[in-house]
Order: structure tokens, then sequence, then C-alpha cells
């Protein structure tokens, strides 16, 4: 060490400042804009093309017609890369991307999300 007295000053301007990290768990931050987490299905808007389908590069999208007109959506968050390719391709907009991130499960099985196309409410999922 050439400059012990470089550190101590160092060390005493750092005790003073502002933390540039936050409590996580006790404090939830706000996520940036055009920030890609969880995916979302809207039922109503699918026109069955399957073009998610196709582009999704891990496989992680399974679109299932069930009715006349009705379709539903399977999106297994294990595989999902959160590229939004699927998000761009889809020509009736019935994907997007919400800033939710907190997507661990202790049960693999519950990473599988169906959205349902029998409910009106865009937010109703079943895992």
């Amino acid at each position: 060490m050439s400059k012990p007295g470089k550190m101590a000053q160092q060390l005493i301007k750092s005790l003073f400042k502002k933390p540039a990290t936050i409590n996580y768990p006790a404090q939830k931050s706000e996520m940036a804009e055009g920030f890609r987490g969880k995916l979302k299905f809207k039922a109503h808007l699918c026109i069955g093309c399957k073009l998610c389908m196709r582009d999704c590069p891990t496989d992680a999208i399974v679109i299932r017609k069930v009715g006349e007109k009705k379709f539903e959506a399977e999106i297994d968050i294990a595989k999902c890369i959160s590229c939004a390719q699927c998000v761009d391709s889809c020509p009736a907009n019935a994907l997007d991307i919400t800033p939710e991130f907190e997507l661990a499960r202790l049960d693999r099985m519950k990473l599988k999300v169906l959205f349902s196309a029998d409910t009106d409410d865009d937010t109703k999922e079943k895992t």
C-alpha cells in the first residue's frame, strides 16, 4: 500500500453517501419504461394465426383453438427468455409484456400459465 491515507479518505467519504442500492424485498422498485417482464395474453384479440408460436425461439407459447374464433394460450415461463419477439410478430396485438418480474415458483408446473378464452377479463389466468 503506497498511500494508506488515500484509502482512509475514501472510506470516510463513503460513510456519508447515500447507498446506490435499495433494500429490495422491503422496498419495491419501479421498472424502467420498456422493461420486458411476464407475457400477457388477450384472448378476445387473438385471431389464431399462431405467428407468435412460430417466432418464439424457445417454443414457450402454445396457442389452442377452443371454440369458434376462441383461442387460449399456454405460456411456459421457464422457457421464456423475455425477448418479446412474439409481441412484435402478433398482427392482432393479442400479446403484451408486463413489468412483472417476480416469477419464481417452487413447483415447476406452476411456471406454465394458461390464459383461458372463457374469461372476458384479460387478467384472468390459470396456473
